[in-house]
């Protein structure tokens, strides 16, 4: 019925890629964009709700491990003349090893919160904490993944959950280590977790399956778990190619590099997502656009812990689709993640604008945008592809007040946006048409605050 479409007025309005203005927004009762009216006249204007400022899509965050904002700021002392990707994972699992579901629940509230208030609408959660701390199955397998389940809906957040197999501690191991036992999965576990979770769940949320990296599954787990995300139209994700010593050990292992070895022995097709791909050669990365799947960038995480940089030049004239994550959520900010990726790029090139000229498009801040936008519905094989009729209706409303945005002409908005800091705020974000924040906070901020607060000091104490 037309009484059930909203009509949204937006002043400006990121549209196919670019900047438009006075842009008639309708969202039909199912939360989706039924229609986008650029330039509309006053006519159509009658009667729909003016927006507050310039209106972007929300976009996919396509890789978090939720319990690792418990250790944001925490990881940051030297430990001996070596410090690395696999000093800080030791420490990592001092708080993989004890979190609760309940304070799961309370550290992912907060960050979702978080996360929407920075404009991101949908969330990739890798999650492979499924064992009570000591190892044991709950009594409810679902405990910890019902936890995430949970933060979600609390806030309004899109959740992706992606049941994550880990078998081994690394190529060639019999089982996990003892420090990893509450990874302990099996092909099935996860499949039943994802399931499960689809049962029970309302909301935003929808399930895929991961798989943890090459070194921590064999290759017949491989293939039975993409198997099953192959026969029920779910997204695959594995982390690989993040770190020089897994490249080696690969090769060892198998005489081929990591990506290299999944190319060539994986149905690898637009349902998988390669996570950091950070060691990846240029054949490699000529070989994932191929195949059709896309690559989960993390600028925030990969800076962070010595990972290195990608390769977005080489991808990118291949053509090659891909998406940010924030990961171990050092940042919680997209802003920050996109203008790290281009500055990484500066840095190792020397030069300016790398996006813009390699991407396309005049901006570097519009090139990134667009496509970190278009590979979210790879992520979630969900249709979060911007606004156009079709898609689910998330989207922010800028707030043009912000410092970073005071006297930036209309088509320079996106850019300072991006590359001028502190951050720009929002003033509002929606979740398939619902506000989800209003005045900048999500709602139930102070609770979600204190509970977090509490989950910290229980941890830490």
């Amino acid at each position: 019925m037309a009484s059930e479409v909203k009509h949204f007025l937006a002043p400006q309005a990121w549209v196919n890629g670019a900047w438009a203005q006075e842009v008639l927004l309708s969202i039909a009762a199912d939360g989706h964009w039924t229609h986008v009216e650029p330039q509309a006249s006053a006519e159509l204007q009658r009667g729909a709700e003016r927006l507050g400022g310039p209106v972007l899509p929300g976009l996919v965050n396509a890789h978090s491990h939720a319990f690792q904002r418990a250790i944001a700021g925490l990881t940051e002392r030297a430990s001996g003349s070596d410090d690395d990707f696999w000093s800080w994972r030791d420490r990592m699992y001092s708080a993989a090893l004890r979190i609760t579901p309940e304070q799961l629940e309370a550290v992912a509230a907060l960050l979702y919160a978080e996360l929407l208030q920075a404009g991101y609408t949908q969330v990739c959660e890798f999650h492979y904490l499924h064992n009570h701390t000591d190892g044991q199955p709950y009594a409810d397998p679902l405990a910890m993944s019902l936890a995430l389940v949970r933060a979600a809906q609390r806030v309004g957040m899109g959740l992706t959950l992606l049941p994550t197999l880990y078998m081994r501690s690394g190529f060639g191991a019999k089982g996990l280590r003892e420090d990893q036992r509450r990874f302990a999965s099996t092909p099935d576990s996860v499949l039943r977790l994802a399931e499960g979770v689809r049962g029970q769940s309302t909301g935003h949320i929808n399930t895929g399956l991961a798989l943890h990296s090459l070194r921590a599954v064999d290759e017949a787990a491989l293939h039975e778990v993409a198997a099953a995300a192959r026969a029920r139209g779910m997204a695959v994700h594995i982390h690989i190619a993040e770190q020089m010593q897994e490249v080696q050990d690969c090769l060892t292992a198998h005489g081929a590099r990591p990506i290299e070895w999944l190319l060539q022995h994986a149905q690898v097709d637009a349902r998988w997502n390669l996570v950091h791909a950070t060691q990846a050669s240029a054949v490699e990365l000529q070989g994932v656009q191929r195949s059709g799947a896309a690559v989960v960038i993390c600028p925030s995480t990969e800076a962070n812990l010595g990972d290195g940089v990608f390769d977005l030049p080489t991808y990118a004239a291949a053509g090659g689709r891909w998406s940010i994550g924030s990961d171990s959520h050092v940042t919680r900010n997209w802003q920050e993640e996109l203008r790290l990726l281009e500055y990484s790029q500066r840095l190792t090139l020397r030069q300016r604008n790398i996006a813009a000229r390699t991407l396309g498009g005049p901006s570097s801040a519009g090139s990134l945008f667009n496509a970190a936008l278009a590979g979210g519905s790879a992520a979630t094989s969900l249709p979060l592809g911007g606004i156009r009729p079709g898609e689910r209706a998330d989207f922010s409303v800028i707030d043009r007040s912000s410092p970073a945005l005071l006297g930036i002409p209309a088509e320079h908005l996106l850019d300072a946006l991006v590359f001028s800091s502190p951050d720009a705020r929002f003033r509002e974000v929606f979740v398939a048409g619902k506000p989800v924040v209003s005045g900048g906070q999500a709602a139930g901020w102070p609770r979600l605050a204190q509970d977090f607060s509490q989950a910290m000091n229980t941890l830490w104490a």
